[in-house]
């Protein structure tokens, strides 16, 4: 059951959006007070749905505009896709259950530049047999790039599950991969 957004007299948040243009197409971000909360490629399949999460979980309502944290966002983002950066330090405020949270805090401890399987991502958590738990707490990302779910692949070392499509999944571990050599 996908929960709706509370009804208007409820919402007392804002969460900020903006589009900012990459090498990969146009993402759109948004950000709440205390951080970056969505960085989805705008063609993503479930968009909507985590629009939807992220208005019940803040009772808020989308609006594009201006947000603290949006210069540092694109700051950090242009010189990723320039090769001067691998670590983000913008800000940022990612909703989930505890495991999702784990999951997604486990994700940005794979090192720039290398990949992991799901397995070897549930051993890291201390729960081999979370395998699946961990692919779709991987789906369940809403920001990526700077939660890096594309660095975890099949254990053949094939690329799957990716929710920005596959050949950006390629393009991002190959960029890494390049500019890994670089730093």
């Amino acid at each position: 059951m996908i929960a709706l957004a509370p009804p208007l007299f409820e919402i007392t948040n804002v969460i900020d959006t903006v589009e900012i243009e990459t090498p990969l197409g146009i993402m759109i971000a948004g950000g709440v007070e205390d951080g970056i909360c969505l960085l989805e490629f705008s063609d993503r399949r479930m968009l909507n749905t985590e629009y939807k999460q992220l208005q019940q979980y803040f009772s808020a309502k989308f609006v594009k505009g201006e947000n603290p944290h949006f210069d540092l966002l694109r700051k950090e983002l242009k010189e990723y896709f320039e090769h001067k950066l691998k670590d983000f330090t913008v800000p940022l405020n990612a909703p989930g259950t505890v495991f999702q949270k784990a999951v997604w805090k486990e994700l940005r401890n794979i090192p720039y530049g290398k990949t992991r399987s799901y397995r070897e991502q549930s051993e890291a958590l201390g729960n081999s047999g979370a395998i699946r738990a961990v692919a779709t707490a991987n789906g369940a990302n809403r920001i990526s790039i700077i939660i890096p779910c594309h660095r975890v692949i099949g254990s053949d070392g094939s690329l799957t599950g990716y929710g920005g499509g596959l050949w950006r999944k390629k393009w991002l571990l190959d960029h890494e991969s390049n500019i890994a050599k670089l730093f």
